[in-house]
């Protein structure tokens, strides 16, 4: 039996940046990832915030390193109506540029800087089962050849994103508030890109607020093209090798053409489901972090952010517990990610209801209010000093309701 100070499941984003991070503060850290790498995974536009994450696990360097496509902004359109979104006038003192990625390459980038800071980076390996008590957690895997293998350790972190292990294991999931959505997309050639399409992401709404496309451009020329709607229509436009779905984003008029003989790189993928929870983020032995907890909607790209954001606090609060220090991982963990994640919360119910259109698409927005609304797309949900941050369950819709009223008082 291997032993060493802390397993980490999985190897995306959340889990890489953990173990990094423990690897320089001088623990023996193994990563068990199911998958082989590179492999596909959505969530390809990054937010600001991320950056401090990968700079202070010591991944930042390698990933500046594959030159990604910059991303300094987000344009929501509406028809005719645009509201554009600048890191760099945003209200929080933070990060005025992250990157578009396309997550085979950027995963597999912090996984080799992982490795190459002397973390155990292991692939193809399933975990079967894990064993948790105060002292000592006990997991058990099989490698890509069938053998099967333990590993006794300190300490377990879950990073295991869509593969959710310890929620599935220890019966942690629960289900979502959200309606249940799903998204089809494919990466196209996009020829027609101008040079501001290629420093943005470009959101699309239509369908009264119930569906929107993505267009997320990266650095060679190609660009990730996404719909996300209900879970009917979704399956409707990916039937028949997504051949609706290709009709409609060449034929979609606010694409202004941007894709109509645009070539797919490959044919379309659906899923369908995606929002889901946890009864709980710790347990006697472990820590879930990244997907693990709680994915809510893409809308806002903030899926890497809260990966790297609990991959890191995860790390700091293990590092903290096996110090022997006590650790409150209610109210210095799970309440912590909580709150960024409820933020978001807020915005995503915000955009379905139309809240948030409201108010980005009004005929004028106060550029103070816009540059607080501008650090929450940036991923800095947790700074209180933003009234966008603190006050983020009332503050959308009861400014929504005043645009509408001085709205309709403006056409009386």
């Amino acid at each position: 039996m291997q032993t060493v100070d802390v397993v980490v499941i999985g190897a995306g984003p959340a889990g890489t940046v953990a173990a990094s991070y423990l690897k320089k503060q001088g623990y023996e850290v193994i990563i068990l990832e199911k998958e082989k790498f590179p492999r596909f995974q959505i969530g390809e536009s990054l937010l600001p915030c991320c950056m401090e994450h990968l700079s202070e696990s010591g991944l930042l360097e390698a990933v500046v390193s594959k030159n990604f496509q910059k991303k300094t902004g987000a344009a929501f359109m509406k028809g005719e109506k645009r509201c554009e979104f600048f890191f760099s006038e945003q209200f929080t003192k933070g990060w005025s540029y992250t990157w578009q990625v396309k997550r085979a390459d950027f995963d597999l980038t912090l996984a080799e800087a992982t490795r190459a800071k002397g973390v155990d980076v292991n692939f193809e390996c399933e975990v079967l089962n894990v064993t948790c008590s105060k002292d000592k957690q006990i997991v058990e895997y099989k490698d890509i050849d069938g053998n099967n293998f333990s590993i006794e350790a300190k300490f377990i972190i879950d990073s295991s994103g869509y593969g959710r292990v310890l929620p599935r294991l220890f019966d942690l999931s629960k289900p979502s508030t959200f309606s249940p959505r799903g998204a089809v997309f494919s990466h196209l050639e996009d020829k027609n890109r101008t040079e501001e399409a290629s420093n943005n992401i470009f959101v699309h709404s239509f369908d009264n607020n119930k569906s929107w496309i993505w267009a997320i451009p990266f650095s060679d020329g190609s660009t990730s093209v996404g719909i996300v709607s209900d879970r009917e229509k979704i399956e409707e436009l990916a039937e028949n090798n997504g051949e609706k779905y290709k009709n409609f984003i060449r034929e979609f008029e606010d694409l202004k053409g941007r894709f109509v003989n645009a070539e797919l790189k490959w044919e379309p993928k659906h899923i369908l489901g995606y929002s889901v929870g946890v009864k709980q983020m710790y347990g006697e032995g472990f820590v879930l972090s990244g997907n693990s907890t709680e994915f809510l909607d893409p809308i806002f790209s903030s899926g890497v952010t809260f990966a790297t954001a609990s991959g890191l606090l995860s790390a700091k609060m293990t590092h903290k517990h096996l110090q022997g220090e006590t650790v409150d991982w209610k109210k210095e963990y799970e309440d912590v990610v909580q709150g960024g994640i409820n933020v978001f919360r807020s915005y995503v119910t915000g955009w379905y209801s139309g809240d948030f259109q409201t108010i980005v698409f009004a005929k004028q927005i106060d550029n103070e209010i816009k540059n607080q609304i501008c650090s929450v797309l940036a991923g800095y949900v947790w700074d209180q000093s933003n009234p966008f941050v603190k006050k983020h369950d009332t503050i959308l819709p009861t400014l929504a309701k005043v645009i509408k009223m001085k709205e309709n008082q403006s056409k009386e």
